[in-house]
Formats: structure tokens, C-alpha cells, sequence
């Protein structure tokens, strides 16, 4: 298994997304890259300097680390800073950060093509992974439990992988 961590806006809604690709056999909402204490939601929401983040674990057997970077983008506005949606604030920073430094050169290439495609430059965060904090309990799987909960992705990209 490989892991990587998204940033992408408000966590609930890129949990849910990512959970439906086949070959991800785990997600996490939590906090990244910000002091190395472990911050309170409401820490988070005051500026702490943490990114609200998706661990996302996947067999690489399954889907490629590429494919997954591409579903990133699909639900992200990459030009965006400290922004998706609604959601104002540093904790919504767009990011991809890893712990293998052997993903970077795949990263890289899909960030270069995907600025190419944009022609603009991005705001996504590449970088190594500084520490993640597992977000409170009602945090994960919120959407889950939670279906009318507010999110920046669009319902249907919820259900992206059925349509395939």
C-alpha cells in the first residue's frame, strides 16, 4: 500500500470522493503541515496554520498514483488560494503532500500538465508531508453520516467512479 495527502478545501467532501475509487483501501480527515501540535478543529478554524487534509492510502496495483492525482483536479480549483467553495481561510489550501520522496517526480509531472492545461499558475501546495493529526471522530466519514452536510464538490462527482 502507498499513501498520499490531499488538501483539497473542505475535507469531508474530498473523503467522500476519494472513498469511492476502487483501490483505495482507506481514508482519514486530519490536519497537515502546520506546527507540529496537534491542533482542535477549532484551533484549525482559528488559523493554526494546519490544511484540512485526506490521507488517502491506495494499492498501487489497483489505481496509480497518477489516476488519483488526476481525480485531485477534477474537484479542485487550482488556481484558488487559501479557497474552494464557500470555504475561506489557510485551513482550505489546496496541497498534495507526501511522505515517499520516490512520488515526487510523478507529482511534479501532473502538476506541470496540469498548469499547461490551465495556463495560469497554480496554488497547489507539493510538498513533503510535516505532520498530519487525525481530525476528531465526527470529522470522518462526515458526509457519510451526515448526507446533507455542506461541501464544495458538486454531488455527482460523488458517484463518478459508477459512472466509468
Amino acid at each position: 500500500m502507498k499513501t498520499i495527502y490531499f488538501a483539497g478545501g473542505c475535507f469531508w467532501g474530498t473523503q467522500k470522493y476519494f472513498d469511492q475509487f476502487e483501490g483505495v483501501t482507506r481514508t482519514e480527515v486530519g490536519y497537515a503541515n502546520g506546527p507540529d501540535n496537534a491542533p482542535s478543529y477549532e484551533d484549525v478554524c482559528a488559523s493554526s496554520g494546519h490544511a484540512e487534509t485526506v490521507l488517502v492510502e491506495f494499492d498501487e496495483n489497483v489505481i496509480s498514483l497518477e489516476k488519483l492525482i488526476y481525480y485531485y483536479f477534477l474537484v479542485i480549483d487550482p488556481t484558488s488560494v487559501n479557497r474552494q467553495g464557500h470555504d475561506t481561510g489557510i485551513q482550505y489550501r489546496t496541497g498534495i503532500y507526501y511522505s515517499d520522496p520516490d512520488m515526487l517526480e510523478t507529482i511534479r509531472k501532473a502538476y506541470d500538465e496540469e498548469e499547461t492545461l490551465i495556463g495560469a499558475p497554480l496554488a497547489v501546495e507539493v510538498k513533503p508531508l510535516a505532520n498530519f493529526f487525525t481530525a476528531e471522530e465526527y470529522h470522518q466519514k462526515y458526509l457519510a453520516k451526515n448526507p446533507a452536510g455542506y461541501c464544495h464538490i458538486p454531488a455527482e462527482f460523488f458517484t463518478l467512479a459508477e459512472d466509468k
